[in-house]
């Protein structure tokens, strides 16, 4: 589908693509003042970019398309779907105000005429309440010209590396907010694209009716969220406009799993947290926050975030596979950003952090969220906790849940700036001793045990990952003592 534009003034005007607004980058060039010719896989990785469909395949256990991408199907696991559904409207349901702002502020991406801001400056209080000040400032002022490049959401090499249109199109699932009831009027505002009778979730009716998060037509409960003004200047030196664009054809014809916005920020928030690993487990946290923001706004399902956070995961590890794009990119990305935290706090960085105050978040006023906490983030530890939970969302095993660890291999390389003095095969075993259990949907060990798809990338649990403290025996080996504190590495004498 073509991409589509805002009825709002030019200032305000936003691309995105029917699928996800991820893979608009080749619109938003022109404020970074890059070519497309100048930006023709000059790496290796940019022309072996991953297929998000394959680590994505667990959905189709769930959830049989059409095959005309119209966002119509066949539940087939009935169980899980509502499920998805009840956690959905809970969330959607229960967000405080404060919250429903962040999530308008998760939702921007910098406009084709360079009004509006970053979805990866968004997230920088992940860093800490002064470290994310400076951060964020030097994002805007354009102090860290290697890292926008690299981590900005609408052309980085590496925010914006992969995006989910494929993906989109082969599981065509129906957002939340969608009418299930195709004679329903259009909603005041929607354009004509958004009318029940061409776009809706009809196909989900059967799992909603007399469900208390859905009404008795079959609508899940979603409350829509408001357009507002961002007079902070947090992120931008200008009020920017915050608008979750329900009744735009871009978002409800454009499939729900995976979130694009999800993937976007997992793309800039691993990223960052390899950039600074001392804080990955806030940074984390914080992306894991970005992406819950979806189903605030009603836009998302808990799954499609799920799905968004694999899809990052499987991007920034081809990026950190690429040899040439380490040295050329990441590595003084890095460099870059330290110097200037330091700089900019009078201190070293472990001193900076150390005197900081950490990322703080509420999201639900203290209100527990079914099948979970209060996924409340005061500090590093429960950062690791919120992270985790949301790794599952709750979700009822779909199969086996004492299955062998299922590590992709690509994945060892997220772990390069956490653990600099171990080999790959040793940070796979990392990943293998602090991953979530097997068997939760979207899992793939089972089909990745007969050779059906890759390892399984929704069982990583990179906070618990880049936050523990480890041994390394005589033989090589690894063993996790103990996750949530400094990432540390202790070898045993012969």
């Amino acid at each position: 589908m073509a991409l589509t534009t805002s009825r709002r003034s030019p200032r305000f005007r936003r691309l995105i693509t029917a699928t996800a607004v991820a893979g608009a980058s080749a619109v938003l060039l022109a404020p970074f003042g890059v070519s497309p010719a100048q930006a023709a896989d000059p790496y290796p990785s940019d022309s072996t970019k991953p297929d998000l469909v394959a680590p994505l395949s667990g959905y189709s256990s769930l959830w049989q398309t059409s095959g005309l991408n119209d966002l119509h199907g066949t539940v087939k696991d009935g169980a899980t779907l509502q499920w998805n559904d009840r956690v959905t409207s809970w969330i959607n349901q229960h967000a405080t105000k404060n919250q429903q702002f962040r999530a308008l502020q998760n939702a921007a991406y910098l406009n084709s005429d360079g009004s509006g801001y970053d979805q990866s400056i968004s997230i920088a209080d992940g860093l800490g309440r002064r470290l994310g000040q400076i951060y964020a400032q030097g994002r805007i002022s354009g102090e860290l010209p290697k890292v926008a490049a690299l981590i900005n959401n609408s052309n980085g090499t590496g925010g914006a590396y992969v995006s989910t249109s494929n993906a989109k199109a082969a599981f065509s699932y129906p957002r939340p907010f969608l009418n299930a009831d195709p004679t329903a009027p259009k909603v005041a505002g929607d354009t004509d694209a958004c009318a029940p009778s061409k776009v809706n979730s009809s196909s989900l009716k059967s799992i909603r009716t007399g469900k208390r998060w859905a009404d008795a037509k079959g609508n899940l409960k979603i409350t829509r969220v408001p357009a507002t003004v961002d007079t902070t200047h947090a992120f931008a030196s200008i009020d920017v406009t915050l608008d979750p664009i329900y009744g735009e054809a871009g978002l409800c014809t454009g499939g729900s799993f995976p979130s694009g916005h999800t993937t976007s920020a997992y793309q800039a928030g691993i990223t960052l947290a390899t950039l600074l690993p001392e804080l990955a487990p806030q940074i984390l946290a914080r992306t894991s926050e970005a992406g819950n923001n979806r189903i605030v706004l009603g836009v998302h399902y808990a799954l499609d975030i799920i799905g968004g956070r694999i899809s990052g995961e499987v991007a920034v590890a081809s990026r950190w596979s690429d040899a040439k794009f380490r040295s050329e990119v990441l590595n003084p990305a890095r460099e870059e950003l330290v110097s200037y935290l330091e700089a900019k706090c009078g201190a070293r960085l472990a001193t900076c952090i150390a005197k900081d105050k950490s990322y703080l978040n509420n999201p639900y006023g203290g209100a527990t969220i079914p099948g979970g906490g209060k996924q409340k983030v005061t500090d590093r530890k429960s950062a690791l906790k919120v992270y985790t939970e949301r790794l599952s969302y709750g979700f009822a095993p779909v199969f086996s849940t004492r299955l062998s660890p299922s590590v992709p291999r690509s994945a060892a390389a997220l772990l390069r700036t956490t653990y600099p003095t171990l080999n790959d095969n040793q940070r796979r075993q990392i990943l293998a001793q602090t991953e979530i259990r097997s068997g939760h949907p979207l899992d793939t060990t089972v089909s990745s045990r007969v050779g059906t798809a890759p390892a399984s990338w929704q069982r990583l649990n990179l906070a618990a990952a880049m936050s523990a403290s480890v041994i390394v025996r005589a033989d090589g080996t690894v063993k996790v003592i103990s996750v949530g504190g400094k990432a540390k590495v202790r070898h045993l004498k012969k």
